[in-house]
């Protein structure tokens, strides 16, 4: 039997709890560009993830929140939009001709992220992952063409396919608010204390900007 809106909410968050203590602050230099789906996301909102929980906490819940969403659109689509449904099927089929999918199989964390790192001026990339995908992707056959009536009838059940993702959306969040108690008390408890600790050695570092068992750099005025 299908399991309900509710259920499938709280294994999302059970399994996102699972995850959490596994999380650490990345090292590594941020990206530019913002995350589209965690950007003004609802889904955070109503879990009560603000702007100053770090972005990979935000992630981990969002996508697999996303999935929920994702499912109950594709079965709503295979019941109640044909054309649609042939669509997509076509589409599948062709993305099963790629020889080189880099972006299928990830773990909930790392999916609907970037393939490859900013580019750093005046370092070039001998290769990305994401042109090697593209790469493959151009091997294989382009979809066939629509007619403009065919065209008129997708746009119009793309729509409907909208509207019932925003509507199940709604719902969602709304299931979510329910957790929010313990969603806080996970963030507390594993990622707070670690945040509270990046950023007191990054005071520390400040304040003390050179090693005290070396002499400051010569030159240097205190």
């Amino acid at each position: 039997m299908e399991r309900s809106l509710e259920t499938q909410v709280s294994q999302a968050v059970d399994a996102w709890l699972r995850w959490l203590p596994r999380w650490e602050p990345a090292t590594h230099r941020g990206r530019v560009a913002p995350c589209r789906r965690c950007l003004g996301s609802p889904v955070l909102s109503a879990a009560g993830l603000g702007a100053d929980v770090p972005h990979g906490v935000q992630h981990g819940l969002s996508t697999r929140v996303k999935t929920i969403v994702d499912h109950a659109v594709a079965e709503y689509t295979s019941r109640n939009l044909p054309m649609l449904q042939a669509e997509l099927d076509q589409q599948a089929a062709r993305n099963r001709a790629r020889s080189y999918r880099p972006a299928e199989g990830l773990e909930p964390e790392f999916e609907g992220l970037p393939l490859d790192p900013d580019p750093v001026p005046g370092q070039p990339f001998l290769f990305t992952l994401s042109g090697m995908a593209d790469d493959a992707d151009a091997g294989v056959p382009a979809l066939p063409p629509l007619s403009e009536e065919a065209k008129a009838a997708l746009r119009q059940e793309v729509g409907l396919a909208d509207d019932y993702a925003n509507m199940v959306g709604r719902e969602v969040c709304a299931i979510l608010l329910h957790h929010r108690l313990r969603i806080q008390g996970a963030l507390a408890e594993y990622v707070e204390p670690q945040v509270e600790a990046l950023l007191r050695e990054l005071s520390e570092a400040l304040d003390s900007p050179f090693d005290p068992t070396e002499p400051p750099p010569s030159g240097t005025v205190f």
